[in-house]
């Protein structure tokens, strides 16, 4: 665990963590001890592909962006603003190579927790079992309502959305990475933005 670990960092990590699920003392204290915290500078990769995703990230500080290369080109699956967490799903469940990259797109502090210590806790402690059941259900829910915006929304019900419920996007991303995520053109994005 890095020095620069402090009160305020880790009081934001396990506020964000009970939105998933109640901790008592000791459970904050059994996580606390297998925490890990990085700085990772603008542009450079939290996860890099064909890495074995082994940790769950929060995003203490920064912005992140996760993608794939498809055809040479960057596909952008999901955005974590700060207080939120990413990881790749399929590395992190099959001990893979991840498919996915998270890149920070500004400066950044990244918290990680190994699978195999929230593993091993869950055993030993019912609240933190809970929470990993919690956490990785919600992101199972999140990846299957990506999926469903994707199949069953226009471009613009999908641009609508995401101004509604990621507002900060819009400011700090640029549209190339939006019109991706998206699933559309940089040229299909600008005719939407400018009718609306």
């Amino acid at each position: 665990m890095l020095p620069y670990l402090n009160f305020i960092m880790l009081d934001a990590y396990f506020r964000a963590l009970e939105e998933f699920s109640p901790l008592d003392a000791n459970a904050k204290k059994q996580l606390e001890e297998y925490i890990v915290v990085t700085k990772v500078a603008k542009n450079d990769f939290i996860l890099e592909q064909g890495a074995v995703c082994n940790y769950i990230y929060f995003l203490d500080q920064g912005f992140a962006r996760q993608f794939y290369y498809k055809n040479g080109k960057e596909i952008t699956e999901w955005f974590a603003a700060e207080k939120e967490f990413c990881f790749s799903i399929e590395s992190y469940f099959h001990h893979t190579p991840s498919k996915l990259t998270i890149q920070a797109l500004e400066d950044s502090v990244v918290i990680g927790l190994h699978k195999d210590a929230l593993m091993e806790l869950s055993k030993e402690h019912s609240q933190i079992s809970q929470l990993a059941l919690n956490m990785l259900s919600t992101s199972l829910v999140y990846s299957q309502q990506r999926m469903e915006t994707i199949l069953f929304e226009s471009a613009k019900d999908r641009y609508r959305h995401l101004l509604e419920t990621k507002p900060k996007i819009i400011q700090k991303v640029p549209l190339a990475h939006i019109a991706s995520f998206l699933g559309i053109t940089q040229e299909t994005l600008s005719r939407i933005r400018a009718k609306l």
